[in-house]
């Protein structure tokens, strides 16, 4: 007979895969693929032409994609200048916002008050603000660095913080009055991930193997911690550590900022371009572009879990898990 105890978990487990859909970003296919946690693939949805990242609306009823239009940032070209709206209920494409001369969109963040979403470009370098019900840009900045790539908002959303990777600097721009203070990083700044608190942001520093821990209050870097190869995109987790996706070794660290310091690694059998976690905390997702493979990580265990196989060409990217509507 099988314990009561364990029985309890098997339910509890099958529940919340019941509960949950993986959302994928097909940057190859380009479009948005829903998944079940096992790695059943229930349909996806065409976007903009090479997505690169995505938020959820403030309500969770639909899903913003940034149509970059070019599948890497070294590849020379206009891209595209749209952000697709995808209505994670009806799982279709209901619309897009024409970003007009504002080509290559990147990185995109939201602000939890206000709805107003925030994407960089890269062709120009700027941050926009975007009016997503009014499907308009509302405003623009000049980032003043070079290559701007992701966008990270700080407490409050009163700052944006840019990461620039051909110009080794974050630019932390006031959106009141559009100030801009260059925050020098390390070479290739990438992924960022904001403290619980807020009080620090880290930012993963691709050629540089550090992850820069700046101090939004006084716009400086305080700290660095030392990391592996290629970081690529990171998330800080519930208790505070910081999770890093190494696409040159293959791995995943795992970083206390209090203790400055890598404290756990898992391996992977594939270079990875992605990093995020799911809804708890407890899972990372880390998309392996090349082989179009999505491994699923329990940080508890620092161990891989499953994988989950996209379609041939799909090259996978960011991972999103929403409750299943």
């Amino acid at each position: 007979m099988m314990p009561r105890a364990f029985s309890c978990l098997l339910i509890a487990g099958s529940l919340w895969a019941q509960n949950s859909v993986y959302l994928i970003s097909h940057k190859g296919e380009s479009s948005i693929g829903f998944y079940t946690p096992a790695g059943e693939k229930l349909t996806s949805v065409p976007v903009g032409k090479h997505p690169h990242e995505m938020v959820l609306s403030n309500d969770g009823r639909y899903l913003y994609t940034t149509d970059n239009g070019t599948m890497q940032i070294e590849q020379a070209g206009t891209g595209g200048n749209t952000v697709s709206i995808v209505d994670l209920i009806a799982r279709k494409k209901v619309g897009e916002i024409n970003l007009g001369n504002f080509r290559r969109p990147h990185g995109i963040d939201i602000d939890r008050k206000t709805g107003r979403v925030v994407v960089t470009t890269e062709l120009p370098d700027q941050l926009l603000v975007i009016d997503p019900v009014g499907r308009k840009v509302v405003r623009t900045f000049e980032t003043r660095g070079k290559t701007s790539h992701m966008v990270t908002l700080g407490p409050g959303a009163k700052f944006a913080y840019v990461s620039n990777s051909n110009s080794g600097n974050v630019s932390a721009l006031d959106l009141t009055n559009g100030q801009v203070t260059l925050i020098p990083t390390g070479p290739r700044p990438e992924g960022s991930a904001l403290s619980r608190d807020g009080r620090e942001l880290y930012v993963g520093n691709r050629d540089g193997n550090t992850i820069s821990i700046i101090d939004t209050a006084a716009q400086t870097v305080k700290g660095e911690i030392k990391i592996g190869k290629g970081s690529v995109r990171m998330a800080t987790t519930p208790d505070g550590q910081i999770v890093c996706a190494l696409y040159h070794e293959n791995a995943i660290q795992i970083a206390d900022p209090k203790a400055g310091k890598v404290i756990a690694r898992v391996g992977l059998p594939e270079h990875v371009v992605s990093l995020s976690l799911s809804r708890d905390g407890k899972l990372a997702f880390a998309s392996a572009q090349e082989k179009d493979t999505v491994f699923v990580v329990s940080l508890p265990e620092q161990k891989i879990l499953r994988q989950i196989k996209t379609t041939a060409g799909a090259a996978p990217d960011p991972v999103m898990e929403i409750p299943a509507k």
